[in-house]
């Protein structure tokens, strides 16, 4: 099953999604390089699924 990103902007509305990664672990390395670049480009925060499957989120993209 492949992993990727959902993206949520500010109204918690779905804007897309990322890539599809083989592995948990490739996509939240991905995640961890790639955060900046998306909260430039609008999105507010992320959930992890593996396939239809919500792993885990809406995690926030905004530095703590």
């Amino acid at each position: 099953m492949a992993w990727s990103w959902a993206y949520e902007d500010a109204s918690g509305a779905a804007t897309g999604s990322s890539q599809e990664f083989p592995a948990q672990a490739d996509a939240e390395t991905w995640i961890g390089e790639s955060w900046r670049e998306l909260l430039e480009s609008g999105v507010s925060a992320v959930t992890l699924r593996e396939g239809d499957r919500v792993v885990y989120g809406p995690m926030g993209l905004e530095p703590a």
